[in-house]
């Protein structure tokens, strides 16, 4: 019996991921904020939908960003994530990261970890990058 419960996770682990293993609500390592990742045509996006900030000031703009004219933009809403191309097994690659924090632009990389967890990596430019962890929200 424990043997065939051993190979259905196996199996389960072992299942590849698809294009749109990604698209979903996602809650980002830092912050507690919720990601919505969609189909944007050809390519993937995602927009803040909630975080701890926005929580206690759902009035929060984008006073950072580096185009002045977007500074007044609510961060509730705003895409952060843009340009993703599916490149096979599931990873979405030379896409966009907008990081309000900052109001700064990365390239990323998205890879699927199972059904439930997602690896976003952002990068200034190689070697300098970021990688987080985020988790699927049900």
């Amino acid at each position: 019996m424990s043997l065939m419960i051993v190979a259905a996770l196996l199996a389960a682990a072992a299942t590849p991921a698809t294009a749109d293993t990604v698209l979903g609500r996602w809650r980002t390592e830092t912050h507690n904020a919720i990601v919505e990742i969609s189909r944007c045509g050809a390519s993937i996006c995602g927009r803040i939908v909630t975080s701890d900030a926005l929580r206690a000031n759902p009035a929060m703009k984008d006073s950072k960003n580096a185009v002045p004219t977007l500074r007044s933009r609510p961060i509730q809403g705003m895409q952060m994530l843009s340009g993703f191309k599916h490149d096979g097994a599931g990873v979405w690659s030379a896409g966009q990261v907008y990081n309000a924090e900052d109001g700064k632009t990365y390239s990323g990389k998205i890879t699927p970890v199972g059904a439930t967890q997602l690896k976003l990596r952002g990068c200034v430019f190689f070697p300098l990058c970021k990688t987080q962890t985020w988790t699927r929200v049900r």
